[in-house]
């Protein structure tokens, strides 16, 4: 059974940095699994943030580009999204997704499995 979590949120004001987490079970992330993070907002679909493939290879939305960081530790099979710079614009649920194959990173359709999610709250 494949296992998502997310942890790391919270409430931080405008210009601060949060780090998430996101660890894994029932996969295993040196196989084939390309990973991402998306967030929703209230009212709002679901968008992408960013992605990193099994190789390392990053991804991200025009609207948190140089802000926030991707990676992963295949070792650990775990994930994390390094994010400086926050604004009020980036409160929403964050969610942690794998995809075992497909191309379309930055769509939400790509991704089996997800987690709960993590709030994000950031006051102006």
């Amino acid at each position: 059974q494949v296992q998502l979590v997310e942890s790391g949120g919270g409430l931080v004001q405008a210009g601060d940095s949060l780090r998430l987490s996101c660890a894994a079970s029932g996969i295993t992330f040196r196989s084939s699994y390309t990973m991402g993070w998306f967030r929703q907002a209230p009212h709002q679909e679901r968008e992408f943030v960013a992605a990193i493939s099994r190789t390392g290879n990053p991804l991200y939305a025009a609207s948190v580009k140089g802000r926030f960081t991707i990676s992963r530790d295949n070792a650990n099979n775990t994930l994390a999204l390094q994010m400086n710079s926050l604004k009020p614009d980036d409160t929403a649920v964050y969610y942690c997704a794998a995809a075992p194959f497909g191309s379309n990173w930055n769509s939400p359709a790509t991704y089996n499995y997800w987690g709960q999610g993590t709030q994000v709250t950031v006051s102006s």
